[in-house]
């Protein structure tokens, strides 16, 4: 009996590129040793709040320090400025091109709408081949926006700059959670305050807890009502950021008050967050200044694993209707180990059907594989729903604190499969000269594979209704086709295995027996010359004389309606021919004598 194989492949992509949403939103997430720095430059000449200019730098600079411990994971490159996106631009020269892009919208209420854009993209393999250097952006234009709309150097929102994001991963650091989270959004005059969610974290420890903010277009000299809070609670960094005006073009890495219209800011937040919280709130408020946020990091000190399961094959055996499935557990995105008997269950279409758990302790970023077989058969669907969930102990509750909760489940549906392609059986015949024969179609059951004798069965008309399972034969001990030659279809079914027979109804008309000899002499036997087949007959005397001619409805019984012999009177005794017309597609003729006696 065949068995199937089914090999699945699964892609993790945290971050898809293309077109995403404008909300702040998590973007990557990285769990481990991990941590960041940013770097990067304003383009303008200075705080456009101040100063009077209506261009921006061709280039700008910043260094790039890592310890030789801090090991490049991934490398971000961010731009922004006034106008519709400048999707291509140059970083040492290599030239970038946007993988996202977003923009917002500021209603301004004399020069209408104006709008601000900034643009991603992932340049891991370029930095980590530089490494430690000074990086030189350059290649953005925003020179038609400015020049085309008046309303940028007069409301003094014009801008333009870079931020590059270094994810680095260092031994000596405690087991973090880093997650990005980016978009595009704003407020000014017409929208005063937003505020942000950020969900899926996880905060174990909150010694060391900080949060980093990317915003553009701040002005240290705008600080009307603008606030910067979490959770409540307000962020500041005196004297670089106070609590009154956080977003003052500075930069917390390098303590710079040069940052002209952009932010590059973090926070320690152990204060406002608690062990346990999966999600914060961010608010920002304004009242003068034009803030656009483009990225917030967070980092946490998070000692969890995290669990996760794929199927990695199956294999179905209709002979013994089982299901063999190959997964493998993974505690990858972890930064704890995840335990040794950690609960597996299995579900088929909905039923709690096997269990099992973790064979050994998997490390962080480790996997185990695994096989259970189940059992099938008593499930009558031609498909199958089966659902493997890690971190359950058959009720849907786990016993291990995860970093993620809602990654640890894995389904795939088996549909109906047929065991091999289509088998011909050995046709069924009949030896009846009616053109519309009754055929006992189970009769071919003894034909068979014997493992599948007892499945369940229906026969079909053609072979799209029998793959389709619709239009079965509903009587087929006594079916009558409409004529022979015909096919026919039998389907075998175990749940989800099936096959496919075929076979033809032949009615070979079979040689009709006549009688040699007549006696019509009333006792009831022999009387007439009994055809049971559609005919016309015709018998001759010994000279060659017609003297009868019949059919069905009037069959030879020993006298003459042919010729000079009297009607309804007995024929002398001796010997007559006889032609018989079948009348039959085959054109059967049959030609013979027969003995009249009484």
């Amino acid at each position: 009996m065949k068995k199937y194989i089914k090999f699945i492949v699964s892609l993790l992509m945290f971050g898809t590129l293309g077109s995403i949403a404008q909300t702040i939103s998590q973007f990557e997430q990285f769990n481990g040793r991990f941590d960041y720095t940013a770097i990067g430059n304003t383009l303008n000449e200075g705080e456009n709040n101040v100063n009077s200019f209506c261009d921006i730098l061709d280039s700008s600079t910043a260094e790039l320090l890592l310890l030789n411990s801090q090991v490049i994971t991934k490398a971000y490159l961010y731009w922004a400025g006034s106008g519709a996106a400048d999707t291509e631009v140059y970083l040492n020269g290599n030239n970038i091109t946007a993988e996202l892009d977003y923009s917002v919208i500021y209603p301004s209420s004399l020069y209408g709408d104006l709008p601000y854009f900034s643009c991603f993209s992932d340049v891991t393999t370029l930095v980590q081949s530089i490494g430690n250097d000074s990086y030189v952006f350059s290649g953005i234009d925003i020179s038609d926006a400015l020049a085309n709309n008046p309303g940028y150097c007069a409301n003094r929102t014009n801008f333009a700059g870079w931020s590059l994001y270094v994810v680095y991963e260092d031994q000596s650091l405690p087991l973090n959670q880093l997650s990005v989270f980016q978009g595009l959004e704003i407020i000014n005059t017409a929208q005063t305050s937003i505020t942000i969610d950020l969900e899926n974290i996880n905060v174990w420890d909150n010694i060391g807890a900080k949060i980093g903010f990317l915003t553009w277009e701040g002005d240290a000299n705008l600080s009307i009502n603008e606030t910067l809070t979490i959770n409540n609670n307000i962020l500041s960094n005196p004297p670089l950021n106070p609590s009154t005006n956080a977003f003052n073009g500075t930069n917390s890495f390098t303590t710079s008050s040069t940052f002209y219209n952009g932010d590059l800011d973090v926070y320690n937040i152990q204060n406002f967050i608690n062990i346990g919280d999966e999600s914060a709130q961010i608010a920002l408020t304004t009242g003068a200044d034009l803030i656009i946020i483009n990225n917030i990091v967070t980092v946490l000190n998070s000692q969890l694993p995290d669990a996760s399961i794929n199927i990695s094959t199956y294999e179905v055996d209709c002979e013994t209707s089982e299901i063999r499935l190959d997964y493998i557990v993974s505690n990858n995105n972890s930064t704890d180990v995840l335990p040794i008997g950690t609960p597996i269950a299995i579900y088929l279409d909905g039923n709690l059907v096997g269990q099992s758990t973790t064979a050994l302790d998997i490390p962080i970023g480790g996997q185990e594989s695994q096989t259970i077989t189940l059992n099938f058969s008593p499930i009558p669907s031609d498909s199958i729903f089966i659902e493997v969930v890690v971190d359950d102990s058959g009720s849907g509750v786990g016993i291990v604190n995860e970093i993620v909760e809602t990654n640890n489940s894995t389904a795939i549906t088996i549909e109906a499969m047929a065991l091999e392609s289509e088998i011909m059986l050995t046709p069924l015949n009949t030896c009846d000269q009616l053109e519309q024969v009754v055929f006992n179609l189970n009769s071919q059951f003894d034909l068979l594979d014997p493992e599948i004798s007892d499945w369940q069965t229906y026969f079909y008309e053609n072979e799209s209704d029998a793959l389709m399972q619709i239009n079965p034969i509903e009587f087929p001990h006594v079916y009558t086709p409409l004529s022979t030659p015909a096919s026919i279809y039998l389907r075998a079914s175990n749940g989800i295995c099936y096959q496919i027979y075929n076979f033809e109804l032949l009615n070979n008309f079979c040689p009709i027996e006549i009688s040699e000899g007549l006696s019509p002499n009333g006792d009831g036997f022999n009387d007439i010359l009994q055809i049971d087949a559609p005919h016309i007959i015709k018998i001759f005397n010994r000279f060659g004389k017609l003297i009868f001619q019949g059919d069905n409805n009037t069959p030879w019984n020993g006298t003459a309606n042919r010729g000079t012999h009297k009607s309804n009177v007995l024929l002398p005794i001796g010997t007559y021919f006889y032609i018989i017309d079948l009348q039959d597609s085959s054109g059967q003729i049959l030609r013979g004598w027969i003995y009249l006696n009484y």
